[in-house]
């Protein structure tokens, strides 16, 4: 196999690395004996990233090809080598961090933009007007104004084939997002905070900006009050209900028929843009009778299961964990080498690994009193919580997957809910 990281990623400390990751894994679980690195220097970007690499061909075996500065990989000077030439390209672009931050520090002082992706309303300077851009800006702020919601101006402007600086769709997010942007007002930012005016011409006046940041913190308030209010209703299955045709969530909502479950990509104005929707009550029974189904069948005795191990073998993985521990003195006390340490802790730490996974743990105590004949009166007590039926309903399904129908009118089409049952 090959894989390959990009330049300007291997820096990065934070930053995934697909590439890298997966040359990592398969060196680990595929078995293959030769690795062939072009550039370690390139490849290799942090000691730690050498380190872990070195690892992985001391613990199976594999050799390492470099070609480098003639470095092998295979050979314990070159190696020493190495792991200060990389040491030493790693303090490089931590100085080359410094002085980038140092620079956009400076910017701010000065009241420069930002670099980075491209604003809506502004050329990739961050200083040019695009004027047919800015009025569209000036629209979403006047339209906000006077009283209208992100939704369905995202929802005009996707009608109007207009898309976002990046050429995607508009959405309310993307439409808030450019209502509390700082950089339409003329105000410059550095690090989340205000640092003063910029230099660069203003399309929203200063006042305008205001006002609309003073509607919008009044409307989230709002908002977060109706959150803080106890629920109309508690939908049964929150978290369990797929769009068969997204593999999206669908949500509880209300509607004017009555409470339903609808697909998350409902408020997309785009391509996926989904209305799949069923009636919330309706499949909510449905769902609750093949639960209590299930657990009439179900015979538990409501201990946790804990462990499926024999007595002798639990004695021996105490004996391993404690082995692990004297080892770990044994190597701090410098008795042993680190080569003898990591050989030792690897055979400890796979035997400890081959017993824990023979532990099942499933949290039966969630369906005390809920199993057996009378499954049914137990779900239906009083004291039998929403929040409970759908910890158990968890517990027993997967998902419910919502297909489109095939039959409509005043009858529910039961082909299209599929359940997905949990192994138990």
């Amino acid at each position: 196999m090959s894989s390959s990281t990009t330049a300007a990623s291997a820096w990065s400390r934070k930053r995934k690395r697909p590439g890298w990751d997966r040359l990592l894994e398969e060196a680990r679980n595929r078995g293959f004996r030769h690795i062939i690195a072009y550039h370690p220097d390139r490849l290799m970007r942090q000691p730690r990233d050498l380190e872990e690499l070195l690892q992985v061909s001391d613990d199976h075996a594999i050799t390492l090809h470099g070609e480098a500065n003639r470095r092998d990989l295979a050979d314990p000077d070159d190696r020493f080598i190495l792991r200060i030439e990389v040491a030493h390209a790693c303090r490089s672009s931590d100085d080359t961090s410094r002085r980038l931050k140092s620079a956009m520090q400076d910017r701010a002082r000065e009241g420069k933009p930002q670099g980075g992706v491209r604003r809506f309303g502004y050329a990739k300077d961050g200083m040019t007007i695009v004027e047919e851009e800015a009025e569209i800006v000036r629209e979403v702020f006047d339209r906000y104004l006077k009283g209208e919601g992100p939704a369905p101006i995202a929802k005009d402007l996707h009608s109007r084939g207009i898309y976002t600086a990046g050429g995607n769709a508009w959405t309310s997010g993307t439409v808030r997002a450019l209502l509390d942007s700082r950089h339409v007002a003329g105000i410059r930012m550095h690090q989340g905070e205000e640092v003063g005016p910029g230099t660069w011409p203003a399309i929203i006046d200063a006042g305008v900006w205001a006002e609309v940041r003073t509607r919008r913190e009044y409307r989230s308030a709002v908002y977060r009050e109706a959150l803080s209010k106890p629920a109309q209703r508690y939908y049964l299955l929150r978290g369990l209900v797929m769009c068969g045709r997204c593999g999206t969530l669908m949500s509880g909502t209300a509607k004017g028929t009555g409470p339903v479950y609808q697909c998350n990509r409902r408020g997309r104005n785009d391509e996926k843009k989904c209305t799949r929707s069923i009636m919330a009550q309706t499949l909510e029974d449905f769902v609750a009778d093949a639960a209590v189904k299930l657990l009439g069948e179900l015979r538990v005795d409501g201990r946790l299961a804990s462990s499926n191990l024999s007595e002798s073998v639990t004695e021996e993985l105490e004996d391993d964990q404690r082995l692990l521990g004297e080892l770990n003195q044994m190597w701090t006390a410098k008795e042993i080498s680190t080569a003898e340490y990591r050989k030792m802790r690897k055979e400890i730490t796979d035997r400890i690994a081959k017993a824990q996974r023979k532990v099942v743990v499933r949290p039966m105590v969630l369906l005390d009193g809920l199993t057996g004949a009378g499954a049914r009166a137990a779900w239906n007590a009083e004291d039998m919580t929403d929040e409970r039926r759908n910890a158990v309903l968890r517990f027993l399904f997967s998902g419910i997957v919502i297909d489109e129908p095939k039959k409509f009118g005043r009858y529910m089409d039961w082909d299209r809910i599929s359940i997905e049952q949990n192994p138990l």
